[in-house]
């Protein structure tokens, strides 16, 4: 069995997070406090996928409430709302611990409510997976051999997972999966994590480099692509880990199907295309060393985008717990959201 990526502790008041840099030699559990915690684990990634993110931001926000002071909740939810700007679920989930806030901020025992809503946050994002999960897996044909990106598995949420969920859920119907996971530079979560996370499962699993996509699709046959989303922008544009954009173009031109897989809560109605999305840059190290080797030199200027956008005809559905939404977007993104 896989480990839990997120774990509240009630009677100890403590988030604990897998610390998901570690994997996958080491199984290692970070204990998170208090707020600034949390905001610690958001930015050096020992959380990440966007409704983790979003997640453990709501168990911030209730460890900040422990001390029934106003002033001090309010930095909890802007700290933890500043930690990575592309993943809109962080945001969703800021909104309904504020309403909350706001609403119930006199009360002396609000972090009751808190918790609550956290837990509450927590489950349904378990059962948004196995829905959305569900649906996707109809894509797919009895025997499939699909590409995934990153890790948008139980690792990334509460459980499950969104792109792997429908991996999963295509197994749970007796359908016969394998999987090409690209490895996904800089950090590597698809070479890492997903392959992980799926090999414990005992899935028939491949690890590509990024760069062999191309070359894969026109020498095997792929049912399809399927990859998360950070953000689904209201025309259907998708920010998703950078190279999912490269990935998509490859897929188009050898008439791959493309899905992402995203709940609702990753689409922004307020942002009317990608070119709205602010785009993470994290550090030039994470490209310029491996295992905290140089093997770039410093005088060389590197460009680290987390992100990028895939605009919304190189995709060919959005599977969400709703149901399967296909080109054209617009008008059905709204109806969904």
């Amino acid at each position: 069995m896989i480990p839990r990526a997120i774990e509240w502790i009630s009677n100890k008041r403590v988030l604990r997070l897998l610390d998901q840099r570690c994997l996958p030699y080491e199984i290692k559990y970070i204990d998170c406090n208090k707020y600034s915690d949390v905001v610690t684990a958001i930015e050096n990634m020992t959380v990440r996928g966007a409704p983790a993110i979003g997640i453990a931001a709501a168990y911030g926000v209730l460890l900040s409430s422990y001390t029934n002071n106003k002033s001090y909740i309010e930095n909890a939810i802007y700290s933890l709302s500043k930690t990575r700007p592309t993943a809109v679920n962080l945001h969703w989930s800021l909104d309904r611990m504020s309403k909350i806030f706001y609403e119930n901020q006199n009360n002396k025992k609000i972090y009751e409510i808190f918790e609550k809503e956290a837990d509450k946050i927590y489950k349904e994002d378990i059962e948004i997976n196995k829905t959305l999960s569900n649906y996707g897996q109809e894509l797919l044909p009895p025997c499939a051999t699909v590409i995934t990106h990153c890790n948008a598995g139980s690792y990334a949420t509460a459980g499950y997972g969104t792109a792997l969920g429908v991996i999963r859920a295509a197994k749970e119907n007796n359908k016969t999966i394998s999987v090409f996971i690209s490895e996904t530079r800089p950090r590597l979560q698809g070479g890492l994590i997903t392959s992980f996370e799926l090999y414990e499962e005992g899935f028939d699993i491949t690890v590509i480099c990024d760069s062999m996509a191309a070359f894969l699709m026109s020498t095997q046959r792929i049912d399809a692509v399927i990859v998360g989303a950070d953000r689904v922008a209201s025309n259907g544009d998708v920010a998703n880990k950078i190279g999912t954009y490269s990935l998509a173009i490859v897929a188009k031109e050898h008439k791959v199907p493309f899905y992402v897989a995203a709940p609702t809560s990753t689409f922004d109605l307020n942002c009317p295309e990608g070119k709205c999305i602010s785009i993470e840059l994290r550090s030039s190290d994470e490209v310029r060393k491996m295992n905290n080797k140089t093997v770039i030199p410093e005088r060389i200027p590197v460009w680290n985008p987390s992100f990028d956008i895939t605009p919304a005809h190189l995709i060919t559905s959005i599977i969400t717990e709703r149901g399967v939404i296909s080109s054209p977007f617009e008008d059905k993104i709204y109806n969904n959201k």
